[in-house]
């Protein structure tokens, strides 16, 4: 049990998320691909939950409590909503789907509610929807490890 909380536990980490922690648990830790998956999952999934709900309440707060803060708010988000307002409006939801399910850098479940927030997508919309996303990278991630350590 205590290789599972790992992988979870590396699945919950901002840069590698299940990219990391689903080769780790099957070529380093050797756990049945079922495992590896279901707990790099979950372990994905948790940060989400905590992401959505707290992004707003928590830039709001540091917005009217710092100037210097609400100045960087305003900027960063108008920027990436006027720059990415047409891909977004064109592909809609997908769009989130796509970004989450994609396994490179700096996609996944964690830019994915960032851009969830930025985007105004409502958590009881967004989460299923990154849900999917992850869902799609496990496949991806685990299919591409067991044909990379299999050969």
């Amino acid at each position: 049990m205590l290789l599972e909380l790992q992988t979870f536990l590396i699945a919950m980490a901002p840069i590698g998320e299940l990219r990391a922690s689903i080769p780790i648990a099957l070529e380093i830790y050797h756990l049945p691909v079922w495992s590896a998956f279901l707990f790099s999952i979950l372990g994905n999934m948790v940060p989400v939950v905590f992401l959505l709900l707290l992004l707003g309440p928590g830039s709001k707060y540091l917005s009217h409590r710092f100037y210097k803060f609400n100045r960087f708010f305003v900027w960063l988000f108008e920027r990436n909503r006027n720059n990415h307002k047409k891909k977004f409006e064109h592909w809609k939801e997908l769009a989130l789907v796509i970004l989450v399910a994609i396994p490179l850098p700096f996609t996944g479940a964690w830019t994915g509610s960032i851009c969830a927030f930025i985007f105004r997508i409502p958590f009881k919309k967004a989460l299923p929807l990154i849900f999917l996303g992850v869902l799609i990278a496990g496949i991806i991630v685990t299919a591409i490890s067991l044909s990379v350590f299999q050969t």
